[in-house]
């Protein structure tokens, strides 16, 4: 039976904290490696962390309480927790495991690589896919600020999604790249943008995500 692609993004993205250790760079801000696989482990088994990660503002405090408890445990025993899965839960049923995690394990995947010096990954038609059939159905929240323009993401070579009304503004590239893009990378997303300038502005200026 094959890996299912979450799976396989998680035992990848542990093999490069793994590689790379605890000290290294991450595109998080303020984060190193042992940050990101902190947040990954009470992500995945502290509800406690949700309301932190959710919405931020005072509620952030609380989250970084947590995670300066999780790291406490030391790097090694943090991959391994988030190597071996989520516990029982949504986040282990199979399907709905994938619309919850494999763009989280994706995006924390590419913010280690290309924090350390690591290209797109040129050779993953199957991620590209699936990350895009999600992006379908999650555009629209991570655009949702975006206003006064139609934002349409464009999958280079492929389909689109339009966001939103008023005069339009096209975000194109590979769909891991848009990803990141929708995430708030971005500085580090390989993607084109063009058409209307105000529109364009609005894209650039306006706080992405989920």
């Amino acid at each position: 039976m094959p890996e299912p692609l979450d799976a396989r993004e998680r035992r990848e993205l542990c093999d490069l904290l793994e590689e790379l250790g605890p000290h290294a760079p991450t595109l998080c801000d303020g984060w190193a490696a042992i940050d990101l696989a902190a947040h990954l482990v009470i992500r995945e088994r502290d509800p406690r962390s949700a309301p932190g990660i959710l919405f931020g503002g005072r509620f952030e405090a609380g989250l970084d309480r947590l995670m300066a408890r999780a790291k406490v445990t030391g790097h090694r025993r943090l991959v391994d927790r988030v190597r071996n899965g989520p516990p029982l839960g949504p986040m282990a049923v199979p399907g709905l495991r994938t619309l919850l995690n494999l763009n989280e394990y994706v995006v924390h995947h590419e913010d280690l690589r290309r924090a350390n010096g690591l290209g797109p990954r040129i050779d993953r038609v199957d991620l590209q896919d699936a990350v895009w059939d999600l992006l379908r159905h999650q555009a629209r929240l991570m655009l949702r600020k975006v206003h006064g323009a139609a934002v349409r993401v464009q999958r280079r070579g492929g389909a689109s999604i339009v966001v939103g009304r008023g005069p339009e503004v096209v975000l194109a590239g590979e769909p891991v790249e848009l990803l990141l893009y929708l995430f708030g990378r971005r500085g580090a997303a390989v993607v084109e943008l063009s058409g209307d300038a105000e529109a364009r502005a609005a894209l650039e200026t306006t706080s992405l995500g989920i």
